[in-house]
């Protein structure tokens, strides 16, 4: 499981860093550069190949499970954040509230190597903070043993025959956004009235919910004994190549489509490290090793011409228009983002 190899990789990277001090018996003098990343988001190896071509750096590496985690440990914690790599509406966030150090492009020797449809996005229209990392859908994952009817709609997360066999996200935004879609509303609406019936369907919702999680879902979908998980696409993907009994499939009503990307936060002290990291993640090679190994959809053009077809030539991976067109991104809530969290609070309160 990729998991093991995960943690083992981990494991080994601590060890190497810790070695370093104590078989030399001084201090380690490097550089520290400082990532703060999702959980389950990168090849570790990668971690060690950059350490390898730049040893006057070492890596300290960190994870969140979503972006309101990360936004809360970044504004309160103490830890020197220079590299981020959040999703596009918390980028938009970090950038109105001055977190963010505008991106140096000249230092990037690969940045032309990012297909030209993920530049300037909306969350970052004048190109200045951010290099698309990774992007997908948001949808539903099922098991076709279990399920035998079209899976088009986010109602049958609410269909009582799969009591006790549903797996919702610990996500605020894309689980409040999956309550909107079913209601017909914007996943970015701020009406009130809108969000107080999101939360009220995701109330009325948790009797028949087996779990909410992140990373823990996955081994609990491919074990094959739930029917129905709200997923990411590229966590879709790995999880169907580890069970062929699940498919994915985006919802007639529409979801989200998101991008994550790569960033420089005012937390940090390294602005240097922090542009050779990111261009480092950009290089063909390294692009095609993360892009492989999380199963996401990567924006790195000859890397994902490098991709086997299998891969490549999905639609899970590489959604067709028909499916990008009834999709929308998250945006910044501003200060609505309130009513979110207390609507979120009480679902979760209840479940």
């Amino acid at each position: 499981m990729k998991k093991t190899v995960r943690i083992v990789s981990s494991i080994l990277l601590v060890l190497s860093l810790v070695g370093v001090i104590f078989l030399t018996g001084c201090k380690d003098d490097r550089e520290t550069l400082y990532v703060f990343n999702c959980g389950d988001y990168i090849d570790e190896r990668v971690l060690d190949m950059f350490m390898e071509e730049y040893p006057h750096i070492r890596i300290v590496y960190d994870t969140f499970d979503t972006n309101e985690i990360m936004y809360q440990k970044l504004i309160n914690s103490k830890e020197p954040y220079d590299v981020l790599i959040p999703s596009d509406y918390m980028i938009e966030r970090l950038i109105k509230e001055d977190r963010l150090h505008k991106i140096d492009f000249s230092k990037l020797t690969n940045y032309d190597k990012i297909d030209d449809s993920f530049r300037g996005l909306a969350y970052d229209p004048d190109e200045e903070y951010s290099v698309t990392y990774m992007w997908g859908t948001l949808g539903i994952l099922y098991n076709k043993k279990l399920v035998t009817e079209p899976v088009n709609s986010w109602s049958i997360l609410w269909d009582s025959k799969y009591k006790g066999k549903i797996l919702m996200l610990d996500s605020m935004r894309d689980t409040m956004g999956v309550a909107l879609r079913k209601l017909g509303y914007s996943m970015n609406s701020t009406n009130l009235d809108e969000i107080k019936a999101a939360k009220e369907a995701l109330i009325d919702q948790i009797d028949l919910v087996a779990d909410y999680g992140v990373d823990k879902l996955k081994d609990m979908m491919i074990a094959g004994n739930y029917a129905l998980m709200v997923a990411w696409s590229g966590d879709a993907v790995w999880m169907m190549n580890e069970n062929s009994d699940l498919a994915y499939a985006v919802p007639d009503e529409g979801s989200n489509i998101w991008a994550d990307a790569m960033v420089i936060s005012k937390t940090g002290k390294n602005i240097e490290a922090a542009h050779l990291f990111i261009d480092f993640m950009c290089r063909t090679d390294i692009a095609k090793m993360n892009a492989e190994y999380i199963q996401y959809s990567t924006p790195q053009k000859e890397a994902l011409s490098q991709l086997d077809a299998s891969l490549r030539e999905s639609e899970v991976y590489n959604p067709p228009k028909s499916v990008i067109e009834r999709c929308e991104s998250f945006i910044d809530l501003g200060d609505a983002v309130k009513y979110y969290n207390e609507a979120w609070e009480e679902v979760r309160l209840h479940g």
